[in-house]
Formats: structure tokens, sequence, C-alpha cells
């Protein structure tokens, strides 16, 4: 599944995904934040999400298996596609 996603994403810790996104300003981030949030509700599965000024961090992993699944893998792919 790892080849689904962008290589910009690090696994932690052996049970997260994680990638931190940058852009030209706050408005974007949180433009980015909303998208991301609207993806989550519809996959049904919701990272973990750090915004600090025009950084957003992901941090993707499956609470119920307290480690990464497919879903993981499926929302970072789905997420890379936002930022192109």
């Amino acid at each position: 599944m790892t080849e689904l996603m962008d290589k910009n994403w690090q696994v932690m810790e052996g049970k997260k995904i994680v990638r931190t996104f940058k852009f030209p300003n706050f408005k974007e981030a949180i433009t980015f934040v909303n998208q991301v949030a609207k993806l989550a509700e519809d996959e049904k599965h919701h990272p973990d999400i750090h915004i600090s000024y025009n950084q957003v961090k992901l941090e993707l992993w499956t609470h119920t298996a307290n480690g990464l699944t497919d879903k993981d893998f499926i929302l970072a792919a789905k997420t890379d596609k936002l930022v192109g």
C-alpha cells in the first residue's frame, strides 16, 4: 500500500504515517485543512491534524488497530491528490 502515497510521508514508531504540508499563508493552510476534513468524513477515517501558521502536519493511524491499516494509506494517497 505504501506505493499509493507520496514519498514525503514518513513512518513513525512503526505505527503511524506523518507528513507536513507547507503553504504560502495561513488562509491556504486552513483551506487545505477543510478539504482534508471533508475527505476524512467521506472516508470515515480521521487524521490527527496539527496547524502552525502555514504548516499542516497530518498523522494517520488506525486508532482501533493501534497501528497502520489500508485505510491510512488510502487516505494518505487521496490527501496527496489535494495538493497535486
